[in-house]
């Protein structure tokens, strides 16, 4: 990946902040809890819509600057999505969104670019397939008027699991949480979603696997997903099960993630996001096991100025997800600036620790049982936020 000069990368963000300095704010629409619960007192007004007849648009560009206090040799951050850049600028993500919004039929395709785009689809383009690398989401939208809300979605799709979007914008801190780094970030096959009532929806999935577009095997992973909301408190439950490893359908894989918000008042917001799975052997009796717990909340002090915290306990047991047996952990800090609505700086600080040495520290790898790294990021976008 060839990264860009800084001098590139101010230019389209000044491009992009003109363009978003005639807009009032956006609503906060985006469909997962961290960013669906944002503070009302930061979105008092729907912008104009960017759209040319019945398409809309929208987009963003990702850039940062991290420092790495071990000064890794091999110049990345462990354990991170997608941040991974050590000391060094670095474009993360440019993002260009088109969608139509079903009526009964619609549809949606993310044009991608950036580091962001290696690590989404590492797995694919592992696996010989990177046809649609820079495609991070392409799908079709099915929604009867007739069926009272739902909906049928056929392509590949943003997973389900998890409390924190793909979007940096979305979401409350700049890195994303390791429960999102070693979880599923996208699906290829069919979802559905159906309100049972105002309160509560229910969906199934159907589709090839984890983060990848062509299955590695015969079989298929099947979803389900629960929605609450009540007030100011809403649960998400997602649960994944199929085969997962390559040329061969056994040894499943199960996998639950459940999320809740809690939003007591316009200027706090708080979620608490746990995980937990378990993988088969494909031959005699045994499984890989992990379990993880995040916490996060948010303080709107001013429509311009907010602070994060985010801390998480990562408990990889036998190794199968992070490539080592460990308890991993993390706390960050992020505070952040919005100068016009559609442009917004982040300065963040993190620190990674294992009860293994997992990290490098100069030229030396597995020196470490910690890393510190702090890093400010600017952001980028226009359009609905959703």
């Amino acid at each position: 990946m060839h990264y860009s000069r800084l001098s590139s990368l101010c230019s389209i963000l000044t491009i992009f902040a003109a363009m978003s300095a005639a807009q009032t704010q956006d609503p906060a629409t985006a469909q997962t809890p961290a960013a669906a619960q944002a503070p009302a007192a930061a979105t008092p007004a729907a912008p104009p819509t960017w759209s040319v007849g019945p398409i809309t648009f929208s987009g963003l560009v990702d850039g940062y600057y991290s420092y790495a206090a071990n000064h890794p040799g091999s110049g990345t951050n462990a354990y991170r999505n997608f941040d991974v850049r050590a000391n060094s600028f670095s474009l993360n993500m440019a993002k260009f969104t088109l969608e139509h919004d079903a009526d009964p039929v619609g549809f949606k395709i993310d044009f991608g670019f950036g580091r962001a785009m290696d690590l989404f689809n590492f797995q694919d383009t592992a696996n010989g397939f990177d046809n649609l690398k820079y495609v991070p989401q392409a799908y079709v939208t099915f929604k009867p008027k007739q069926l009272k809300g739902f909906q049928m979605d056929f392509g590949k799709f943003y997973t389900s699991a998890g409390a924190e979007p793909t979007e940096t914008h979305l979401n409350w801190n700049y890195s994303r949480a390791l429960m999102y780094a070693n979880g599923p970030y996208y699906h290829f096959g069919l979802r559905t979603a159906m309100p049972i009532n105002k309160y509560f929806t229910a969906g199934f999935q159907v589709v090839n696997g984890w983060n990848n577009v062509e299955d590695n095997n015969s079989g298929k992973t099947v979803g389900f997903t629960t929605a609450l909301t009540v007030g100011k408190v809403s649960w998400l439950n997602t649960y994944y099960v199929g085969p997962e490893k390559s040329k061969t359908n056994k040894g499943f894989r199960n996998f639950y993630d459940t999320v809740l918000t809690v939003n007591p008042n316009d200027k706090l917001s708080t979620y608490l996001n746990f995980d937990y799975g378990t993988e088969k052997f494909a031959a005699g009796k045994g499984s890989n096991d992990w379990i993880a717990l995040g916490a996060a909340a948010k303080y709107q002090l001013t429509k311009a100025v907010s602070f994060s915290a985010r801390g998480e306990y990562y408990y990889d047991k036998d190794g199968l997800i992070t490539g080592t047996a460990q308890k991993l952990n993390e706390v960050t800090f992020t505070g952040e600036y919005k100068w016009i609505e559609g442009l917004l700086t982040r300065v963040e600080f993190r620190r990674d620790w294992s009860d293994k040495k997992v990290f490098e520290r100069g030229s030396a790898v597995n020196a470490s049982k910690g890393q510190n790294t702090v890093l400010i990021g600017l952001v980028a976008y226009f359009g609905p936020k959703r």
